[in-house]
């Protein structure tokens, strides 16, 4: 008979190397033991949990925890992550979704579903965040005197940076799959966390979190230029509720975003994307 348990440190090695075994593309064991565990302090003793049939691990859903303070309060999130059953066990796999719902306090987030989970999620209270997405070009604008400065120095960031948004920063400058900017522009700044990622081949840059939408749009040039000679992106991707008033004039595409969540307490616009798999899975 198979059984469910909670994924601890002591698991880390095995459900590595069965998402190794599991998932495409296959990783190396480093890799997916460092996408496993967050870098960000957990309310949570658990990574998730594993399906097992005797001490075999034939299944598992990776979570991340945070706590993180909106509107005054302190809110426990929990995102789910990876989800990966052996074919012989797929009529099981269910129960490694059920067992982390059934965590109370928490809002959770799905940040990455496809479509076979996103059905089975929304049968489960989850509702899309309702936001669209744009693609924006990278074009090599010319550099104009005023337009202000980004910086990828983690010395400046640290430096320039200070309460919620210094602990984010802090919190995530050791995720696999987060890189970290600020624009300057006078006494303005703007903290962006971004990701890269690929579409039709192409590299891209998702926007995770934007500390200053009203200096993002007023850079709007200088941040794209410099996403497409330092980081090679070609355009940038950016969803509705992480920067409401950018709206550049010129995009390549827009769409509905496909990422959801379930929350007694949380209202969309109060979610980002960063304390999930998003900043720990490249």
């Amino acid at each position: 008979m198979t059984r469910l348990a909670p994924i601890t440190a002591g698991d880390i090695d095995q459900v590595a190397a069965f998402l190794r075994e599991q998932m495409d593309p296959p990783w190396s064991l480093d890799s997916w033991r460092q996408a496993i565990t967050s870098p960000w302090p957990s309310p949570s003793s658990n990574h998730g949990f594993q399906l097992l049939d005797g001490e075999r691990i034939v299944g598992a859903y990776v979570a991340y925890y945070a706590e993180r303070e909106v509107a005054g309060a302190v809110e426990r999130t929990c995102n789910l992550g990876t989800w990966a059953v052996h074919p012989d066990y797929r009529g099981e796999g269910l129960r490694l979704l059920l067992e982390l719902l059934r965590q109370d306090g928490y809002t959770y987030t799905d940040l990455t579903p496809n479509p076979t989970v996103q059905r089975i999620i929304s049968r489960l209270g989850f509702e899309p965040l309702g936001t669209e997405a744009i693609a924006v070009p990278n074009l090599p604008w010319l550099p104009l005197p005023g337009r202000g400065r980004v910086t990828t120095d983690p010395a400046t960031i640290e430096r320039e940076l200070s309460g919620d948004e210094l602990r984010l920063y802090r919190d995530h400058a050791g995720a696999a799959a987060v890189r970290h900017l600020l624009l300057r522009r006078g006494r303005e700044r703007c903290y962006v966390a971004l990701r890269m990622d690929a579409w039709r081949r192409l590299p891209i840059c998702t926007l995770l979190y934007v500390g200053n939408a009203k200096l993002l749009a007023g850079m709007a040039g200088p941040f794209a230029r410099h996403l497409l000679i330092r980081h090679g992106a070609v355009a940038h991707v950016i969803d509705g509720s992480i920067a409401p008033s950018y709206r550049p004039r010129l995009f390549l595409r827009k769409a509905r975003s496909w990422r959801t969540f379930r929350s007694d307490r949380l209202r969309p616009e109060q979610i980002d994307y960063l304390y999930s798999e998003l900043a720990c899975l490249p």
